[in-house]
């Protein structure tokens, strides 16, 4: 740890998101966050396949995507491959939506929040306790 910057766990991320600003938004957001977007999706089918054929640490998706299958199918899927789950969404999430993910963020936010919410992320993962930002909420999971 060089001046108090840590190495990141979460550097490698897939978005998946039906709505094309809000994708282009968090792709930006990322790319200018220093952050590796994999891709940017809007299927469970176009998600599941970039995550069998990649290095993925996390997976940023909203409740709703393209097609019939939703963002808990994804974080189920993604779960089960190791990688964790944040939804964004501006949607309420259902119960289970704690054991499938890391957290939830809530849309609308801004590049900051963001930032926040993926350190904390970040710090959560590498087993440090941490405080998310407003309009975030971390899942502790017995994964």
């Amino acid at each position: 740890m060089l001046f108090g910057k840590r190495d990141r766990i979460v550097k490698r991320i897939l978005i998946v998101e039906d709505e094309p600003l809000v994708a282009f938004d968090n792709e930006t957001m990322l790319a200018d966050l220093g952050y590796v977007v994999v891709a940017t999706l809007d299927s469970f089918e176009s998600a599941i396949e970039r995550l069998e054929g990649e290095a993925i640490d996390l997976v940023l998706t909203d409740l709703r995507l393209s097609g019939d299958r939703t963002g808990l199918d994804l974080a189920r899927a993604a779960k089960g491959r190791g990688v964790p789950t944040l939804f964004a969404t501006g949607h309420e999430l259902p119960p289970e939506a704690a054991a499938l993910a890391i957290g939830c963020l809530m849309k609308p936010y801004s590049e900051r929040t963001l930032s926040r919410a993926l350190n904390s992320v970040d710090k959560h993962l590498a087993g440090q306790k941490t405080k998310p930002p407003k309009g975030m909420k971390l899942f502790i999971s017995e994964s």
